[in-house]
């Protein structure tokens, strides 16, 4: 326990609580229990322990990423163990006693969870009385992502006993999603992967169908954020603008809202703008008459007609050409086109979903992109945030890629390593969800059948592995290499500079930098948060 109690730093001073590199915030357990109660009362208690279950889901994967740092070797009994102190840090429950069978490189995991004094059993039945259903969703939901992080495959937690349900201990059992079958019933619904990010997705579940999920998959915080704006906007019929870096599934998010919406039946013609030469835009997206240019000897529809009543896609929508714009502007506005070669103009009801990767913003301000088109697409904006700053997707990312691309290929792999787990989920991801995708393809065909893909699988991303996270002692600090850095040190000590005072200063400079935020200093100045946190006790600078 000493290790994760050392985690826990307060700078009174300034108000702020630190858990490792997150600010928290103390809570009494009467708050805790009207906060619960308040949910169950305006929700009823499914949907309050659908949200405490995504809650503690999320904790769940962020402790599992903290433990990864500190122990990028440790054993699956070791990753447990500081997960049951991990929640009793928190107040959620003693660490408890752990049953388990793990063998990452099999694909095997069992586990079983005791704990004797639940907060939220305690707080249930002083608030609610005794239950019908076992009650504590954060802990499990917890257990389910820390687990799936670790062993880098869905593992889903179910509570079979509760003190809150007349047990005389909280009891929970974690395996594989797929080895609970029909046992797995609603609670695997909110944390099931869905199929994503791919447009050659299987087809969904049928209630995922419904609400057009079949082709997303998310647990992060950021993932439901972009889900609940898409079903805000689906049933209107407002212009969307979405905002991502390349490769974080701009086009399968479009479709997603053409699915949520009442358009769902009616055609979603997606266009590159930046496919299209300049000299074809204007026909590719309005339609040609016969004889309206040389070549021209039929007439024919554009996107926008063949788009009437559905969704209209503009992705890389900043690389329109200016001139292009304008006519643009005038079908969004209008709501109606006019054929190249055409006398009259054609009325359209289309929905306009818009996308690019650029900062139109900027682009206005610069004149390349016209403001008004600008406002006239931006009336709904999505931002999807890049797969490095959402890690908790990545587990359910690598089980959904690995089995299609399995399946595909008609490859028998086992699972992935912890050790290709561990790296994945630390990598900064610069093709985003596609990269993963492509880099998952190529391990499955590289790895041996009936084993588990490797670090080696990776092929040449292997190495670059390696020099993200400082080489072979896999400390997780960046080495930087410098031509500057010989004359630095040559003025300094020119100047006579006492290297404690230096270094001292240095490490204020950087947590001042990062406003306290420990793992962003450690960054900043090249080394492992670990490392950062021995010179701070070193220097005495602990209140930092």
């Amino acid at each position: 326990m000493e290790e994760v109690w050392a985690l826990l730093r307060f700078t009174p001073g300034s108000g702020r609580v630190w858990m490792d590199e997150d600010r928290i915030a103390l809570m009494s357990s009467a708050t805790f229990a009207n906060i619960r109660r308040a949910l169950i009362e305006s929700l009823g208690f499914e949907q309050m322990a659908q949200m405490m279950t995504r809650i503690g889901y999320s904790e769940g994967s962020k402790d599992a990423k903290l433990y990864r740092q500190r122990h990028p070797q440790g054993s699956i009994d070791e990753a447990l163990k500081m997960r049951g102190e991990l929640q009793a840090l928190a107040g959620f429950a003693s660490p408890g006693k752990i049953l388990h069978d793990a063998d990452s490189t099999r694909g095997r995991f069992y586990a079983e969870l005791v704990w004797d004094d639940s907060l939220e059993a305690d707080v249930h039945l002083l608030t609610q009385g005794t239950s019908t259903e076992p009650v504590c969703s954060i802990l499990t939901g917890h257990a389910s992502a820390y687990c799936t992080d670790i062993v880098g495959r869905t593992i889903l937690f179910r509570e079979v006993e509760c003190k809150a349900a007349g047990g005389n201990q909280c009891r929970v059992i974690g395996k594989p999603l797929d080895e609970w079958g029909e046992q797995a019933g609603n609670f695997s619904e909110y944390l099931r992967p869905q199929p994503y990010v791919n447009r050659f997705t299987q087809p969904g579940s049928a209630s995922l169908k419904n609400e057009g999920l079949e082709d997303v998959v998310g647990s992060s915080a950021a993932f439901f954020t972009v889900l609940n704006l898409l079903r805000k906007v689906a049933p209107t019929n407002a212009s969307t603008l979405i905002l991502g870096e390349t490769g974080v599934g701009k086009e399968v998010f479009a479709r997603v809202l053409h699915r949520m919406s009442p358009r769902e039946n009616q055609p979603l013609i997606a266009v590159n703008c930046a496919a299209l030469p300049e000299h074809l835009i204007e026909s590719e997206l309005f339609g040609v008459e016969r004889g309206a240019f040389t070549g021209a000897t039929e007439s024919r529809p554009g996107r926008f007609e063949r788009a009437d009543g559905g969704t209209l896609f503009l992705d890389e929508i900043g690389a329109l050409p200016y001139s292009a714009q304008s006519k643009l502007l005038r079908a969004l506005q209008e709501g109606e086109i006019e054929r190249v070669g055409d006398r009259s103009s054609r009325k359209v009801d289309v929905r306009v979903v818009a996308a690019t990767n650029s900062d139109l913003d900027e682009a206005t301000r610069r004149g390349e992109f016209r403001e008004d088109l600008f406002f006239r697409l931006n009336v709904f904006p999505i931002y999807i945030p890049p797969l490095r700053d959402r890690p908790e997707d990545i587990p359910l990312l690598l089980e959904y890629f690995l089995n299609r691309f399995s399946h595909a290929h008609n490859r028998r792999v086992t699972g992935i390593s912890q050790r290709a787990v561990e790296a994945l989920l630390l990598y900064d991801y610069p093709g985003n969800v596609r990269e993963l995708e492509h880099m998952v393809e190529r391990a499955v065909i590289m790895a041996n059948e009936e084993d588990a893909v490797d670090l080696s699988h990776f092929a040449s991303f292997g190495q670059q592995l390696n020099r993200r996270f400082g080489g072979p002692d896999g400390d997780g600090a960046v080495k930087i290499r410098s031509a500057d850095s010989n004359i630095a040190a040559a003025s300094l000590l020119d100047q006579g500079v006492d290297l404690n005072n230096l270094e001292t200063e240095l490490l204020r400079e950087a947590v001042s930098r990062a406003n306290g935020n420990i793992a962003h200093a450690a960054r900043l100045l090249g080394i492992s948060r670990p490392q950062l946190a021995y010179r701070l006790k070193k220097h005495r600078l602990n209140d930092l």
